[in-house]
């Protein structure tokens, strides 16, 4: 349990030379902070309700990875809208670095990204509190600079996914992507995705958990299933079919455990 200061936006029992009690994990509830962003005031993850959110972190503000990040971040800031998808970013820094730093970036051109400027709100996170409870900090990497750190969080402010990447490695924002749309595509329909999924491959059905389910399966009833066992078994679902509910909101609640 956290000791929050909702007027502060504190979480007392981790301070910077603390460590918390538990890192929060897939299906956990999303810790709740308050903190001020480049965007004003956020409440955490309150604000967000009724939509996905990604939460990710970045060491600080003005290093280079990090700029191609955030610069890659706005330019599909649509994309993700288009998904019922916010974004929220963290650094150990101050708000006065980051609208700096927001103010360099606009005068960079990255690759085919130039004029870039950054709408999605990045957080205050001085005193690492935001960082330490969502087990953003590293020590054995830095102990004040956070680790590339991403959570999903669905709509119901339940963590769905978790990755980490290193300080020198930036983030693959296809798979950042791709990985969101799988969880959505869970949440709408009811499936799993196999390896390699991308969105129009064959969807995995859940398996039987009856003798009579087991066989009414082997015995491939259902037209509608390619049975490669009895327990593994794939059904079409177009590209089409899942952007049209994705997009609709049908991403919206995520009770389908898997």
């Amino acid at each position: 349990m956290h000791n929050f200061d909702e007027h502060c936006g504190c979480c007392h029992c981790d301070t910077p030379n603390s460590a918390p009690s538990r890192m929060p994990l897939i299906g956990d509830a999303a810790p709740k902070f308050v903190a001020e962003t480049t965007n004003g005031t956020v409440r955490f993850p309150d604000d967000y309700a009724g939509k996905w959110v990604i939460l990710f972190s970045h060491p600080a503000d003005f290093t280079p990875v990090c700029t191609t990040e955030f610069m890659t971040f706005q330019s599909m800031i649509n994309e993700f809208k288009e998904l019922n998808t916010e974004i929220i970013g963290l650094s150990v820094g101050t708000l006065t670095g980051h609208l700096a730093w927001i103010d360099a970036i606009a005068n960079i051109k990255y690759r085919d990204l130039e004029n870039i400027n950054i709408t999605f709100p990045i957080i205050d996170d001085m005193n690492m509190n935001v960082a330490k409870m969502y087990g953003m900090i590293h020590p054995h990497t830095s102990d004040t600079r956070a680790v590339r750190a991403v959570f999903v969080i669905n709509p119901a402010g339940v963590i769905q996914a978790i990755l980490y990447y290193p300080l020198t490695t930036g983030r693959n924002f296809a798979e950042m992507k791709r990985l969101l749309i799988a969880l959505q595509t869970t949440s709408a329909f009811g499936v799993s995705t196999p390896a390699d999924w991308n969105v129009g491959d064959d969807v995995v059905v859940g398996a039987p958990n009856t003798t009579t389910a087991m066989q009414e399966r082997i015995s491939n009833k259902n037209n509608e299933l390619n049975v490669l066992a009895w327990f593994l078994s794939l059904k079409k679902l177009s590209q089409d079919t899942i952007m049209k509910k994705l997009h609709s909101g049908g991403g919206k609640n995520n009770t389908t455990k898997k």
